[in-house]
């Protein structure tokens, strides 16, 4: 995929991502924090998910831009073997399939309110940024830890895809909380 192509799409979709999380501002406390399962996420909870990602994956993505050796923009985007399934794996499927959290990225426990929310946006405009900043370095050159392994390296397009396309599921979540609740009111 042409690389401009790559970041112009991620922008999008991340531009969509922050509008929709600026919407449940709107949303009532009790709406916010209404699980529809015992087991499951309510809007914070999903929001606070995506939260404790960001604050690993922006700190990483913004130190490898910012480093990089390879300051010469690729033309093509090509995803590595295990970038692309991890990207595949996290996009939204019209049946959400469930997957296991680790603990620590797991909000079920934690007290979350309604700041989840602004912190998010401002994580989305952190992430904006850098799709932007993105465009003067060599998306497959530049690699990133990721929050599960410091060994594993990932390219920074394959990063980047994996970070929107998590954010992209928990948003679908999180809107079918909404919906769901919408549909018994």
């Amino acid at each position: 995929m042409e690389t401009t192509k790559l970041l112009s799409n991620l922008l999008e979709l991340t531009h969509q991502i922050k509008r929709e999380a600026q919407a449940f501002q709107a949303l009532p406390d009790s709406l916010l924090s209404t699980r529809p399962q015992p087991a499951s996420w309510s809007i914070l909870e999903c929001m606070e998910h995506l939260n404790r990602y960001g604050y690993f994956y922006i700190p990483e993505i913004t130190i490898k831009i910012n480093t990089s050796p390879y300051t010469t923009p690729s033309k093509v985007f090509k995803s590595g073997y295990l970038g692309n399934y991890f990207a595949k794996s996290m996009l939204p499927k019209a049946k959400l399939n469930k997957m296991k959290t680790f603990k620590s990225m797991n909000p079920s426990t934690s007290k979350v309110d309604r700041e989840v929310l602004s912190i998010f946006i401002q994580q989305q405009n952190s992430l904006i940024a850098l799709l932007e900043q993105a465009k003067t370095v060599d998306l497959n050159k530049t690699k990133t830890s990721i929050s599960i392994s410091k060994w594993i390296k990932l390219r920074l397009g394959d990063t980047f895809k994996i970070v929107v396309f998590h954010n992209l599921r928990h948003l679908k979540q999180a809107q079918n909380i909404v919906n769901n609740q919408r549909e018994f009111a």
